[in-house]
């Protein structure tokens, strides 16, 4: 039994009236986004609605962070819409459950970790490239179906109900944190609309949520490699831009709440979440930064409240459609402008003069290509391209060498700072070969060969002082560097290395 409740991570204190409330709020705001993203997609409502509920429900019961909301995302939205248009409905099916089995993939491979390569700058970024596209598509509700912004009274009514909507989030949690804000303000929107007769934009204008359960249905396509070959470009990228969502709302959430999740087991789960997806006729999704906050902020912190949240979805499209269409739009608004709000990272204009200038450039680039290109995985992999450019750049100006000459007339070079590809250059300028004795000592106590590029920068050194008929001593090789050199010995000649006998400091 222990070992069930500490799978589903219900072995501590659960306020479970307050995770339902949130899972409830939640439910209620995944709507019209589900509905949005499958329109922009070019599918029906109901496959957003269907793949907001599956991939929810396994990843919230499966997830490697509780209280991390999963569901039907822009990102996927917008990737698959091509296919959709190109091949239709069917072929959308296939690649979101090959997009899940690359997930799965990943997390057998334990890729997870590789999270850890993502630096603060790249996450600041990506928070606040998201917050402006959160706010941003909420702009499309002050217009109207022709596209036209609101005019007069219409307009004045509805911003009027949104800012009452934010007001309610902003005051309740001063008031008390027994009934979530989002909960409430959609409630008292929706009395005001209702009890006073006002005529506003609701959810039922977007498109009827209506439905069954959701249908068992394998994708209908031909089972051949052509078929594939269309398929597969855009599994790979549904099953990247997914995995990167979700690892960093997990590292996010991690943050708001102080603890850590399980980014391997996230991987899984959002894979079978989106195999399952596909095969009950839903467009697939991933971790929903937005919806995540919502459910935090509202203080739900285990399984429960994702779990309820994707239930109550299936309960509303199945028997509460009716009451449902009636919501006002201004309350989710509202609420949707108060998450971005709060996504966003305000203290990272504090770091405009206290940071190094690269990490700010790369923050700042990182939100532009996020917030304008709406491509959440090409926004992390160019500002981790840019880090690892900038990191590689400053470590290759920092290598340098202490020389001295021995009792015996030996010149030792002291080498400090890695030697890999960008600092080969500096290191060969270090050594004068006309002018050294005829042994010369290079130290690597405080140095290591990294990778090919130092291999064969070594190789050249020990070269031009062979050729001068002198003999150099490599000293203080690490296993590893060791290793690496007797490989290379099949494809570069590196000269004879020794070690002194006393130790240097484990690695």
């Amino acid at each position: 039994m222990q070992r069930v409740l500490n799978f589903f991570d219900f072995n501590g204190p659960i306020n479970y009236r307050l995770e339902v409330l949130s899972g409830l709020t939640v439910a209620l705001a995944l709507i019209p986004e589900a509905v949005a993203f499958a329109l922009i997609a070019g599918l029906s409502p109901l496959t957003g609605l269907y793949a907001a509920f599956m991939v929810g429900l396994v990843a919230s019961v499966l997830g490697g962070r509780p209280g991390m909301i999963s569901g039907a995302t822009g990102a996927i939205a917008v990737i698959i819409a091509p296919l959709a248009l190109l091949y239709g409905v069917e072929y959308v099916f296939a690649a979101v459950m090959l997009a899940g089995v690359f997930q799965l993939a990943a997390g057998f491979l334990k890729l997870g970790k590789l999270m850890r390569l993502v630096p603060q700058p790249v996450i600041f970024g990506f928070v606040n490239g998201l917050a402006i596209i959160i706010g941003g598509s909420q702009l499309t509700q002050f217009k109207d179906a022709g596209g036209s912004w609101l005019q007069g009274t219409e307009m004045y009514v509805f911003g009027g109900l949104v800012l009452v909507a934010m007001g309610i989030i902003w005051l309740m949690p001063k008031i008390t944190k027994a009934i979530p804000g989002g909960l409430t303000a959609i409630v008292v929107v929706f009395g005001l609309a209702y009890g006073l007769g006002i005529d506003t934009k609701t959810v039922g204008d977007l498109a009827s949520i209506k439905g069954g359960f959701p249908p068992f249905h394998l994708a209908n396509i031909p089972l051949t490699m052509e078929t594939f070959l269309i398929v597969l470009p855009f599994a790979v990228v549904v099953a990247s831009v997914g995995l990167i969502e979700s690892l960093l709302t997990l590292n996010i959430v991690d943050e708001l709440t102080g603890t850590r999740g399980n980014g391997n087991r996230e991987c899984v789960a959002q894979g079978s979440a989106n195999i399952l997806s596909g095969m009950f006729s839903g467009m697939g999704g991933c971790a929903m930064i937005g919806q995540s906050l919502i459910n935090v902020s509202s203080g739900a912190r285990s399984r429960i409240s994702g779990i309820v949240a994707a239930v109550m979805l299936l309960v509303f499209i199945l028997f509460g459609s009716g009451l449902i269409e009636q919501l006002p739009m201004a309350a989710l608004t509202g609420l949707m402008l108060m998450v971005a709000i709060g996504t966003f990272e305000w203290a990272s204009f504090k770091t405009f003069r206290r940071m190094p200038t690269s990490d700010v450039l790369v923050m700042v680039l990182v939100t532009l290509v996020t917030a304008f290109l709406h491509n959440l995985a090409l926004a992390v992999l160019v500002g981790v391209v840019i880090s690892a450019l900038i990191f590689a750049w400053d470590n290759a100006k920092r290598i340098r060498a202490r020389k001295s000459i021995d009792a015996q007339g030996w010149k030792h070079y002291e080498i400090y700072g890695p030697l890999f590809f960008g600092s080969t250059t500096m290191f060969s300028e270090k050594f004068n070969v006309s002018e050294d004795p005829e042994h010369i000592v290079i130290d690597f106590a405080e140095s290591r060969v990294s990778d090919m590029s130092a291999i064969e920068a070594l190789n050249k050194v020990t070269a031009l002082y062979s050729e001068a008929g002198k003999k150099v001593h490599l000293r203080h090789l690490s296993k590893d560097c060791r290793r690496l050199l007797d490989r290379a010995n099949a494809i570069i000649e590196v000269n004879h290395y020794e070690d002194p006998t006393y130790k240097v400091v484990a690695e």
